[in-house]
């Protein structure tokens, strides 16, 4: 392993700049092979039979109302017309039964954002903690 030339320029050596890879060669070699011994040994596994649990998530979604607003600033809860003065009551009597009820709007593109923020302001005051936006991504 001398990294020096056989040849001298005037008394001067050069070194030689090359990496001799013989020696990794042969490492991965050994490590291939020992892997291939090994590899059929790591297959075999011991069978344990392991107790069934059969409990099934009790996943309880809240209660949620769909609340659309149209382009003419009407307003559907449930599918059903409401105005806008009866929201205050309808959100208060909600929230009395279930605190946890999500709110969904469902507005119009081109409903201006002021009437949609009112929407959500007397939502808010009601008590309304959960209120989400549901969008068409087709659209």
């Amino acid at each position: 392993m001398a990294f020096g030339s056989i040849n001298n320029n005037g008394g001067q050596q050069s070194t030689m700049s090359e990496i001799n890879v013989v020696p990794l060669v042969d490492v991965m070699l050994v490590l291939l092979v020992i892997f291939i011994i090994t590899a059929p040994l790591l297959t075999h596994s011991v069978k344990v039979d392991l107790p069934k649990a059969t409990s099934n998530p009790n996943i309880t979604k809240p209660e949620h109302i769909e609340l659309g607003i149209k382009n003419d600033k009407s307003l559907f809860w449930n599918g059903e017309p409401i105005a806008l003065v009866q929201l205050e009551k309808r959100f208060l009597g909600t929230v009395e039964i279930d605190p946890t009820t999500e709110l969904h709007i469902r507005a119009d593109g081109r409903v201006p954002y002021e009437h949609v923020a009112q929407v959500m302001s007397i939502a808010s005051r009601s008590g309304m903690v959960r209120i989400g936006f549901v969008t068409d991504p087709s659209r």
